[in-house]
């Protein structure tokens, strides 16, 4: 026990005085070269009888990608990226040799994914500077906004979306903070000084705790400090016994809509940070990647995991107060200048449930699909794209996490690399000087089930003042068996 407590000891307190070592912690020569290196599938391992082709290069932030009834294939570029980059956000047919045909293209961005349904696409627009929305496109580029107004205003934003057989749009909206206070890391985001009203929203009616966090006041023309309350606006405290009213359309929640349009979101569960990936198990079940706390900001969290959740209706899966249905009070999560405190809401709806996975620490598990054939193998199990972490912006890591697609199993919760860049260490290609995966952000099946197509939305440079992202470093790979007689 003695040995146990002193190897302990030292991991945290290394920990605590080393550098963090991201993934995109480069320097700008190394952004540069990886931005015009060539693609290499060779560099990218895979488990035998597999392998990996490009489809499309020079795209600029992609992040979602569908296939009509034909095998069509259809891909959205965002439009935004942290580190506050606008471009324009557009989607795309990817035709044979990567040809790119635009369908639509318009403001809303980012667009975070798109799902084809019965003739029409669907996008889920981010809405970073008027609020988020979920439109359905016709093929001739013709549009229909099915919801509008959503609070996407923050650091997070609307994701998704996932069409069940019965016709329902579900989509996730991600939260405006880390942990439920608005603080100085919102101004590093670039939205406290465009929207300095913002702050997030429950979706049922919460009592808080009167837990209030002291900061310094980072809006524009102003000095001094300000002490924020949890879901409130910036600079304004709330007292303990303080209700928040709860509405829909709401933050850290997934909503669904009808794909034929009319009437207003409903809810399907809320408590939850940032659900970006959204699938469909083979049992008809919804399973959402939720991404986990960083250790920025007021209410900074140490070692929460992104997390896969099976989604149940009308429950609460814990945020702000938990982290993969564990209390924020352990002390496991004020390690390494975390400092997460007591609770925010006085009362929590209920008890959180577990998670049916769990990822590594700020791996950014994102968009992921199931496996339905045979041709593929791996009935049932998801591959998940991690885009990687964002040290040291999220917290300080001692080596790269994520980079790569993983495969998981969410009836064991066995995960196990299924298509990383070759060598002994974790990262993207611009860290390693390879040419492989740079940061996998959505994985998605064709109709058939015999090649697992990846999205891989490009370079982005780490610096301690936030994401450096490089335009058209974005690419389209394709996975299939080596006797798959796949398109």
């Amino acid at each position: 026990m003695r040995a146990y407590v002193l190897v302990l000891v030292c991991v945290t307190g290394c920990f605590k005085v080393a550098p963090s070592k991201g993934g995109g912690q480069i320097s700008k020569d190394s952004a540069a070269r990886a931005a015009d290196a060539p693609a290499n599938p060779y560099d990218i391992a895979l488990p035998p009888g597999y392998r990996i082709e490009l489809v499309a290069e020079k795209l600029t932030f992609p992040t979602g990608i569908a296939f009509g009834p034909r095998g069509e294939r259809y891909v959205v570029e965002s439009g935004y990226a942290y580190g506050e980059v606008f471009t324009k956000a557009r989607l795309l047919e990817v035709g044979e040799g990567g040809a790119l045909r635009e369908i639509a293209a318009g403001d809303g961005a980012p667009w975070n994914g798109v799902a084809y349904h019965d003739g029409a696409l669907f996008v889920a627009q981010g809405g970073a500077v008027d609020g988020g929305r979920i439109v359905r496109f016709g093929l001739d580029g013709s549009r229909t906004v099915l919801v509008d107004k959503l609070p996407s205003l923050g650091d997070h934003h609307t994701n998704g979306p996932a069409i069940s057989a019965d016709g329902w749009v579900y989509f996730g909206q991600g939260t405006a903070t880390n942990a439920g206070v608005v603080g100085e890391d919102n101004a590093m985001f670039g939205w406290l000084a465009r929207h300095p009203e913002v702050h997030d929203i429950p979706c049922r009616d919460v009592t808080l705790a009167g837990r209030n966090y002291t900061s310094k006041d980072l809006r524009p023309g102003r000095t001094g400090e300000v002490t924020t309350g949890a879901f409130q606006a910036f600079g304004t405290a709330a007292p303990a016994g303080h209700v928040i009213k709860g509405s829909v359309p709401c933050n850290g929640a997934i909503m669904r809509v009808r794909a034929s349009g009319g009437g207003a979101p409903e809810l399907v569960a809320w408590g939850l940070r940032n659900p970006f990936g959204l699938a469909i198990a083979p049992d008809g079940a919804l399973h959402v990647t939720d991404n986990g706390y960083d250790a920025r900001g007021s209410r900074p969290v140490y070692g929460s995991a992104d997390v896969m959740w099976r989604i149940e209706q009308g429950r609460w899966y814990g945020w702000p107060d938990f982290s993969e249905g564990r209390a924020l009070t352990l002390e496991w999560y004020r390690e390494a200048n975390g400092k997460p405190g007591g609770f925010v809401i006085a009362q929590h709806p209920e008890e959180p449930p577990e998670p049916v996975l769990y990822f590594g620490v700020h791996s950014s598990s994102n968009g992921f699909d199931f496996s339905r054939s045979e041709a593929f193998g791996y009935t049932g199990q998801a591959f998940v794209a991690q885009l990687g972490d964002m040290a040291p912006t999220v917290g300080k890591v001692i080596a790269p996490v994520g980079f790569k697609i993983v495969r998981a199993d969410p009836r064991t919760g066995d995960i196990e690399d299924f298509a990383r860049n070759r060598g002994d260490a974790p990262g993207p290609a611009s860290k390693l000087g390879t040419r492989g995966l740079e940061r996998p952000v959505a994985a998605r099946f064709d109709p058939g089930g015999r090649s697992l197509y990846v999205v891989d939305f490009g370079v982005i440079r780490m610096t301690k003042k936030g994401a450096e992202p490089q335009p058209e470093t974005g690419r389209l790979w394709r996975i299939t068996k080596e006797d798959s007689d796949a398109r």
